[in-house]
């Protein structure tokens, strides 16, 4: 089983549309995926149609795999499953705070998932803490969206930095780029200025289109609406990008 992360410092660049486009490419590519939507918004738990449990259960999280095998509900697609959100993951970073080897926490209840999925994708918050060391530790990958504008670079940067000081392995990074406007000079700019900074960068790159803000509509990924669109091609690709990495 492997564990892809989707995960941004910062919010608004594409990572919860990341998430439940590669779910699903997952899923019919035969892996049998869970998604796990770690964002209190449930951003991702909307976009599937699945609604959270209805009692608080985030206190129980990190106790045992078991509980986490109580909330997962079938998805609309063959080999795709779902933990949705819950609004008390918003308190998760208290919560590890109070645990026991806090940063190993998530992947131990994650091996528990092994012998019945393929693939665990997480959704993130967009924030920094304890949470997401924790998501470092279980990750096999990380996959980062970077819209090619100052701040979303700078918000990179500071991804790195931290990574190095916390002597996180960077190898476990994957970074693409994210609602990319090629007719802004900013964007093909600050493209070829982070590629020849970071070999991190995925050759895949997800334009700005209404086809992924109409995902919310829908409450569905681009392929179920949109299949001939470059968005759709795009998540496509990238998938098979990421498929290759987590080989």
């Amino acid at each position: 089983m492997k564990t892809l992360a989707i995960y941004s410092m910062k919010g608004g660049v594409g990572k919860t549309a990341t998430s439940v486009n590669l779910a699903y490419w997952a899923a019919r590519s035969g892996l049998k995926t869970l998604l796990i939507d770690l964002d209190p918004q449930g951003a991702s738990s909307f976009y599937f149609r699945i609604k959270p449990a209805k009692k608080n259960w985030g206190k129980r999280f990190f106790k045992a795999y078991e509980n986490l095998l109580k909330q997962i509900k079938a998805s609309d697609y063959e080999h795709l499953d779902i933990i949705p959100a819950h609004l008390s993951f918003r308190n998760f970073d208290v919560i590890l705070d109070g645990l026991n080897k806090r940063k190993g926490r998530l992947r131990k209840i994650l091996k528990g998932m092994k012998k019945e999925y393929d693939l665990v994708i997480l959704d993130c918050p967009p924030s920094i803490g304890h949470l997401s060391e924790a998501v470092f530790t279980a990750a096999d990958q990380l996959l980062v969206p970077v819209i090619p504008t100052t701040l979303s670079e700078r918000t990179f940067e500071q991804l790195l930095d931290f990574f190095r000081e916390e002597d996180y392995s960077k190898k476990k990074i994957l970074a693409f780029f994210s609602l990319v406007q090629n007719q802004k000079s900013m964007h093909k700019n600050t493209q070829e200025s982070l590629r020849s900074k970071h070999s991190l960068f995925l050759k895949s790159v997800i334009p700005f289109s209404a086809d992924v803000e109409n995902m919310g509509e829908h409450r569905a990924p681009v392929d179920q609406f949109a299949r001939n669109k470059p968005a759709n091609k795009a998540y496509y690709e990238l998938w098979k990008e990421v498929a290759r990495k987590l080989k």
